[in-house]
């Protein structure tokens, strides 16, 4: 099956998106902080999808996948920050939140099932 059309990285990639449209309305001081890491760590989790999913072995696509997960919670904590720094509407952070809490999920079953 292609990587591409897993559920997951289908709501991976729509997530980039909304974090780069967020991220737009950062202050432009953040240019190099938050918005480069928030775009990095949110970019990364499908893209190692993608790595992983085109390795040799079962065990280096996990590792791979669990790349993923570390990069997933990290946006979670930058939207947390982002959220207490000003940036990022309270209602919009949580709901975001919980759509990479929905992608660890995934990423956690998908894992399993190798």
């Amino acid at each position: 099956m292609d990587i591409e059309e897993l559920d997951v990285f289908k709501l991976s990639h729509a997530l980039v998106l909304e974090i780069y449209r967020l991220t737009n309305k950062f202050p432009n001081r953040e240019i190099f902080n938050l918005t480069i890491q928030m775009r990095r760590a949110a970019s990364s989790v499908p893209m190692n999808m993608v790595e992983g999913a085109n390795r040799k072995t079962g065990g280096e696509y996990k590792h791979f996948l669990g790349m993923a997960k570390g990069s997933a919670s990290e946006v979670k904590y930058q939207l947390l920050l982002a959220k207490d720094l000003g940036y990022v509407k309270s209602e919009e952070a949580e709901k975001l939140r919980g759509e990479y809490n929905r992608v660890l999920q995934m990423l956690t079953k998908l894992i399993k099932s190798l």
